[in-house]
């Protein structure tokens, strides 16, 4: 995990989970209180940050999997080409020994 690519998300956490502290103890003095609302602002800023990384992964996934897709695209079409054109040769082969049988 690359904490550069993540920092924007891990400074929006620490905002959520100051904010929702400071909101929590101006509204309610009780301490029990304030230390769930912290864990629960935490908790769902880690959660955010944990979706986050998924959807990266599957992202890369996704990546790895089209570029394995054209490779092997592309290799079924030099093989497609290949069968092809010994096709023709035979075809060719065959219709000039034709030819040759025809006319003589």
């Amino acid at each position: 995990m690359d904490v550069r690519e993540y920092a924007g998300d891990i400074i929006l956490v620490a905002v959520l989970v100051i904010s929702a502290v400071v909101l929590i103890s101006r509204l309610y003095y009780d301490l029990i209180v304030v230390t769930s609302g912290f864990l629960m602002a935490l908790s769902l800023g880690l959660f955010l940050l944990m979706i986050h990384r998924k959807i990266r992964v599957i992202e890369q996934n996704m990546i790895n999997r089209e570029r394995m897709i054209r490779v092997n695209l592309e290799e079924i079409s030099a093989k497609m080409a290949h069968k092809y054109d010994s096709t023709i040769a035979h075809i060719d082969g065959v219709v000039e020994e034709f030819s040759r049988r025809v006319y003589r």
